[in-house]
């Protein structure tokens, strides 16, 4: 069999397997990839990432390069988004990287630890710090590449059937927590679970669960949590600007021509941008409509956020200890972190809080 017989009946997969030159696939008139999300559909901010890439690339290439977009669970479980990315049964994958903690800790350096970046410094150090650097030379040992696909920004609370008060309050807490946030909560007590977004309204109906946090008031609304535990507290210290990744398989990733690579990293910088600028359009109309059903909005009393914060600072350093890979990109972390955080209590906090006090 021919090199152009075996491009035609063995399609992408088929072709990465038989180890045919990448110049060969350039040769190929249209592109079909798979991308699967680990997220619903019924969450159309930040599921709807993906979908806005895809129909980027699509504009982008005059239709040659079409990448189906698949909610999870279609192809494969959220969990196993990484691994399908890494051994190419799909050859891209669109989630928070946090979630996958379980591989390595180093793994929710590139979403959001807590009391971590902001959404804009979190930016700020992937695109112009070594944080991008530091997380592809990272994911590397996975066979995949990263582009940042989206933030949330800051994030809520959660919400509680009873108001947390004291950090006695959190002792014994089930709380469903996303990802690696549940090792600091659990220092103060919590019973920590980590429940799909899908399944969390059932376990609060329940009683399986306390508490849960997900997202702040656009998607909290959407999937009813309101209705079972009215406590809404803020903020959601765990996730001060959490980062959706595109993984995309190293091995297709290298096939594509170099026109083509950069259209991935132009539509994933768009999806990038639109994720946050949805939510902040969004986000304000749903908190009012939250607050008119009976909604509490309750801040996190000093003494929990700073028993969090200290709770949080003995992990880290644990972690260097022990975790060579985590060590590596928390350095420079927090070193980008610290230099940051001076710079913005001058300006960015100074001007919002001023400009939040006023009645515009």
């Amino acid at each position: 069999m021919d090199r152009r017989s075996i491009i035609k009946n063995a399609g992408l997969a088929g072709v990465l397997a038989a180890g045919i030159a990448p110049a060969v696939v350039h040769a190929q008139a249209n592109i079909r990839w798979r991308l699967t999300s680990g997220f619903p559909k019924a969450l159309d901010t930040i599921y709807g990432a993906a979908e806005s890439f895809s129909k980027k690339v699509k504009d982008m290439t005059g239709g040659k390069f079409e990448i189906s977009v698949h909610a999870a669970g279609e192809l494969v479980p959220m969990p196993g988004l990484v691994d399908a990315v890494q051994n190419g049964t799909v050859e891209m994958g669109h989630t928070a990287p946090y979630y996958y903690f379980g591989k390595n800790d180093a793994f929710a350096l590139g979403c959001a630890i807590p009391f971590g970046l902001n959404s804009r410094q979190m930016t700020a150090w992937q695109y112009d710090g070594n944080g991008l650097k530091l997380m592809r030379e990272f994911y590397a040992g996975y066979g995949f590449t990263s582009f940042p696909m989206g933030n949330t920004g800051a994030q809520m609370g959660g919400w509680y059937r009873k108001e947390i008060k004291t950090v006695a309050d959190m002792k014994g807490l089930k709380f469903r927590v996303g990802g690696f946030a549940g090792k600091v909560t659990a220092r103060l007590g919590t019973v920590s679970q980590n429940i799909p977004g899908g399944e969390i309204y059932q376990a609060l109906e329940k009683g399986t669960i306390d508490a849960a946090e997900w997202v702040g008031p656009y998607d909290d609304q959407k999937l009813g949590f309101f209705k079972v535990a009215p406590i809404y507290h803020y903020p959601g210290w765990w996730e001060g600007g959490p980062q959706l990744d595109l993984f995309v398989n190293q091995k297709a990733f290298d096939t594509l021509t170099p026109e083509y690579k950069a259209i991935i990293e132009s539509a994933a910088a768009f999806a990038h941008t639109e994720m946050q600028a949805k939510y902040d359009a969004r986000n304000p109309g749903a908190l009012k409509q939250l607050v008119a059903n009976k909604v509490k909005l309750v801040p996190f009393p000093k003494s929990v956020l700073d028993a969090s914060f200290k709770a949080a600072m003995s992990l880290y350093s644990e972690l260097r200890a022990s975790n060579p890979a985590f060590k590596k990109i928390y350095d420079d972390y927090s070193d980008f972190r610290r230099e940051s955080n001076l710079w913005f209590r001058f300006t960015e906090a100074r001007f919002d809080s001023f400009m939040q006090s006023q009645k515009l």
